[in-house]
């Protein structure tokens, strides 16, 4: 989380207040049985309300209770909605003392007053993530599984769910513009008369909250970059609705409410099935083991400089590479699951040599110099890390002190 308020913060030059955590996941405060004794692990929240978070994501079921529904039970387009053509996945229903909506804003568990949750609206959601019926499914969009053989390129539409891919129709650019701008009508259509509705039904003005995957637009769905661009200029001119953000209507319309979230995600049956499952579990042990290893670098060299600090900083990206949801999820759809276990191996095996690098103590060989530049050639993100966001701090949200020039 600390990383990603400071890639925020150099990109755009202010802090964040709002975050969407990966994967749409939440965990509660939980207590936990350690070396025999009891460790209180913060919830979520803490994290976040530690780095001046205001307000987060979570799944439809999250707030509103009951079973998981739309993409977290399996009905959405692309790779999420293969895990439950692959698997048997229970759909868990989610535990609500009192179940909400999705359209107002709450406080959250251990951070009341400072972190609130929107839950991800599941009718727009479905309106565009559903295979049956969602936009992208239109017979006149580019079809995204069939490329030609020498060229790459994509010419033909989606046709029909019944078409086979060989018999796919050429695609016609003009009358998909039009289908685009047809759907971004209707989808804004449908967030005035829901929000008209709510209003109407509870004498209260409510908020929508439609989350999607970026690569949805432009990736899965070509015409979806489009699409999005005439929602937004559709919805601007409204007179029934605003355009607004997350942090904005905290400060707006904040919570009058207090609600304990349960575990849970937008994943395959709405926990965490799709990143731990009989496929996965390998991965985990040594995610943990090298989360650990960084904790013990860390205490070891708590204010590192010169080649020291780069090798754990280097150390630091690695680990977040390795942690990244992609590969779990990648092998569990079976999209590319070659390909997915062995980068997890590759970012595991590059940590594990700069821990070595830094455990020695010594002054850095010239292969050392040599490996350490090319792996920092190659796996680059968070130009700005600290490695001491890794300082181990298990039962509490707090983090050390930590002085950026």
């Amino acid at each position: 989380v600390r990383t990603g308020v400071e890639a925020y913060r150099r990109r755009f030059g202010r802090d964040p207040k709002a975050i969407w955590l990966p994967e749409c996941a939440y965990r509660a405060a939980v207590i936990e049985e350690e070396s025999g004794n009891s460790v209180r692990r913060p919830g979520l929240e803490s994290f976040l309300a530690s780095q001046g978070i205001r307000v987060f994501f979570s799944e439809t079921h999250t707030v509103d209770g009951g079973r998981p529904v739309g993409k977290a039970a399996g009905e959405a387009i692309g790779p999420y909605g293969s895990v439950t053509r692959r698997y048997a996945v229970d759909l868990t229903t989610a535990e609500q003392n009192e179940p909400g909506t999705t359209y107002r804003p709450y406080w959250v568990g251990d951070a009341p007053g400072e972190v609130a949750v929107l839950g991800r609206n599941n009718r727009t959601g479905q309106q565009v993530w559903s295979g049956t019926y969602g936009y992208p499914g239109d017979e006149w969009y580019r079809e995204f599984h069939r490329k030609d053989g020498v060229s790459g390129m994509q010419y033909w539409r989606v046709g029909g769910p019944e078409i086979d891919l060989g018999d796919k129709p050429h695609y016609e650019p003009k009358i998909a513009a039009e289908r685009t701008r047809v759907h971004a009508e209707h989808y804004a259509g449908l967030v005035e008369e829901l929000l008209t509705t709510h209003a109407r039904e509870t004498g209260q003005s409510g908020v929508i909250a439609s989350n999607y995957d970026t690569e949805l637009f432009g990736h899965w769905w070509f015409e979806g970059v489009d699409w999005l661009k005439g929602v937004l200029r559709r919805l601007a001119r409204s007179d029934a609705v605003e355009l607004t953000t997350a942090s904005a209507i905290i400060e707006t319309h904040p919570p009058v409410q207090v609600m304990i979230l349960p575990e849970s995600s937008w994943g395959s049956g709405g926990g965490h099935f799709t990143w731990l499952n009989v496929d996965t579990q390998w991965m985990w042990p040594q995610i943990h083991a090298a989360e650990l290893r960084m904790e013990s670098l860390v205490a070891a060299s708590p204010n590192a400089s010169g080649d020291t600090a780069t090798v754990l900083n280097q150390a630091a990206r690695e680990l977040l590479l390795l942690q990244s949801s992609d590969w779990p999820f990648l092998v569990t759809t079976g999209q590319a699951k070659e390909y997915a276990s062995q980068r997890f191996i590759e970012h595991l095996e590059r940590f594990n040599q700069l821990a070595n690098m830094a455990g020695r103590g010594a002054e850095l060989t010239e292969e050392d110099h040599a490996l350490l530049a090319g792996l920092m050639e190659r796996d680059n993100p968070f130009p700005a890390i600290d490695y001491r966001v890794f300082a181990e701090r298990q039962g509490s949200a707090a983090e050390m002190s930590i002085t950026t020039s």
